[in-house]
């Protein structure tokens, strides 16, 4: 019996981890830009809070040849740029409607310190919500980062809690 509880338990957890993981991306799109093999690499994010909007994030894949060439090796440019667009009818769910948002997405961009993201914050006073894709690294912050809107108003919009007061 208390093993049964036991399987039980780690198995509940193991689902509610995986459903708090911010968004998995899919690339949609890959655009050699020289002879070295550098790419630009677009990924297609849905928002896992809110169905109906796509977010597009664009960014650098460096090449074995060009790593070898300029080394570090491990990481990729902070350089990125985000598109987000309604896709389908808008229901949002439980969101963090706060100045700080939350993380909707996370790439490694070198294999352990840099990080993309991309945060979702809800602007009130506007009705609109706001996608911001920045790098965060654990020293030495980077100030590149593109912002996309998404605005709300005027249309219908299902909110899983209530819209917020």
């Amino acid at each position: 019996m208390l093993r049964r509880f036991r399987i039980l338990l780690f198995a509940g957890l193991a689902v509610s981890a995986v459903a708090a993981l911010p968004a998995r991306a899919e690339t949609v799109g890959q655009v050699g830009v020289d002879w070295l093999g550098n790419d630009i690499k677009i990924d297609a994010v849905r928002d896992p809070k809110v169905s109906g909007v796509t977010c597009h994030v664009t960014y650098f894949d460096r090449s074995v040849i060009d790593r070898l060439k300029n080394g570090n090796w491990f990481e990729d440019p902070s350089n990125n740029s985000i598109a987000c667009r309604q896709t389908g009818p808008i229901s949002i769910g439980d969101i963090d409607v706060s100045r700080e948002g939350e993380e909707v997405f996370r790439s490694g961009l070198s294999l352990i310190w840099k990080d993309l993201l991309v945060t979702r914050i809800y602007d009130k006073a506007n009705d609109t919500l706001i996608y911001l894709a920045h790098s965060r690294q654990v020293t030495d912050g980077s100030a590149k980062m593109s912002i996309s809107t998404v605005p709300l108003f005027g249309q219908t919009v299902k909110w899983e809690n209530g819209r917020p007061q």
